[in-house]
């Protein structure tokens, strides 16, 4: 039995950034790029521990759920934030890197939702944050891939917001823009350039300034929203 009023437990999926830029009170699951440092940062053992999880594969997300259960005694957030990139214009994209970004981004959200809805209805509350992205309210060139899985997650998260509102389960998404990480800052510099010309707060954001976001949509701050898609853009394509 769980006892009253415990700390939350979240899971939260390619977490380094989360490790590294926010402080998270609660107890956590982590699954991608992360290591024993990481794990450290949110304090220890004792309160997060480190898996990996293909998304795109049930068995795994199911068992990255379960592990949260069993270690921490339930399961209060769940972060769908896996992610890759295959760009490449329509004439030159592969129907394998196409396959690749809608299974990653699309497929795994669907797996992380559905396994963590399922645990959540039963308890009669729960938060689920969905990664979306700029590029699925807009279309990038070169991403029909990417821009067509963000877009998808969009519709998913209200989809699944109307189907779980009435157990207590809320569901929305976060739309990033231009957010400074590894990913990005490999683009030459003249498109990143580009890129931070078209933000009127004139640069880039920070991995933790989503992170916040998706504490304020996992926390009871936000207790009456469910189904919105929050941007966190610097007032990019407003």
């Amino acid at each position: 039995m769980r006892p009253t009023n415990p700390p939350p437990m979240a899971i939260i999926q390619n977490a380094l950034s989360w490790a590294t830029g926010v402080t998270l009170n609660a107890s956590a699951v982590l699954s991608g790029a992360v290591d024993a440092a990481a794990t450290e940062r949110l304090g220890g053992d004792d309160v997060a521990v480190a898996l990996r999880c293909d998304v795109t594969r049930a068995a795994d997300v199911d068992s990255l759920v379960s592990t949260a259960v069993e270690r921490f005694g339930g399961l209060d957030v769940m972060v769908n934030n896996a992610g890759i990139t295959r760009d490449a214009t329509m004439r030159k994209m592969t129907e394998e890197q196409f396959d690749q970004v809608i299974a990653v981004h699309l497929k795994g959200t669907w797996n992380g939702l559905r396994s963590a809805a399922a645990i959540m209805r039963e308890n009669k509350r729960g938060a689920i944050v969905n990664m979306s992205s700029l590029s699925g309210k807009i279309g990038l060139a070169g991403q029909t891939n990417y821009s067509a899985a963000k877009a998808g997650i969009v519709g998913m998260t209200k989809a699944a917001a109307k189907e779980l509102a009435h157990l207590g389960v809320r569901v929305n998404a976060i739309a990033p823009g231009l957010i400074r990480s590894a990913m990005t800052e490999a683009m030459p510099l003249h498109i990143w350039d580009q890129k931070v010309a078209e933000v009127p707060m004139g640069r880039a954001g920070e991995p933790a300034e989503v992170a916040s976001v998706a504490l304020f949509l996992a926390s009871d701050l936000s207790s009456y929203m469910t189904g919105t898609v929050m941007e966190v853009t610097g007032g990019r394509f407003m």
